[in-house]
């Protein structure tokens, strides 16, 4: 096994206003759960969400933190953030990402270009892993997950703005 993570994400969040990606994490050097806010700068509804989503897990500064978030999670949460820029409402960006990422059975994969072709086979691991990964596995560490039912939708963007603060 290689080295052990200094911090294992715990819960990723968006929060619109001001626009940041909120990170929940565990440090485990200490041994204490901390959140992380990520400014989310220079998006707009014309924004790419793989690109940012990408431009976000490379940031030298958030990188580490970042290591146990997937990009396709990075990128349901920007494409959250440009569909409210776009006056959408979450429940409707929601399923808009729904229904970009769910695969199609009688799709015929011969057709897609490189691009699609890999994001249906990174949707496909992803619920591999998924349905794998049970709870009583033992190399299930952590689970990441988007978490927001829409009544904390506003609350959530009231935390604490100081960043990696003790929960």
């Amino acid at each position: 096994a290689g080295a052990v993570m200094t911090f294992s994400a715990q819960k990723c969040g968006i929060c619109f206003q001001p626009p940041s990606i909120i990170l929940i994490y565990r440090d485990n050097s200490q041994d204490k759960t901390r959140q992380r806010i990520m400014p989310v700068r220079n998006f707009s509804k014309f924004s790419d969400c793989s690109r940012a989503a990408e431009q976000l897990k490379n940031n030298p500064r958030h990188r580490a933190y970042l290591e146990g978030v997937s990009l396709r999670q990075l990128q349901k949460l920007y494409s959250l953030l440009r569909g409210h820029l776009e006056g959408q409402s979450l429940a409707e960006s929601l399923e808009k990402f729904q229904q970009e990422e769910t695969i199609d059975p009688e799709e015929d994969m011969n057709k897609l270009d490189d691009k699609e072709l890999a994001k249906r086979k990174s949707i496909m691991d992803e619920l591999f892993e998924k349905n794998r990964k049970k709870k009583d596995d033992p190399d299930f560490v952590y689970n990441v997950e988007v978490e927001f039912p829409l009544d904390e939708q506003l609350e959530s963007c009231t935390w604490d703005m100081e960043s990696d603060e003790e929960i």
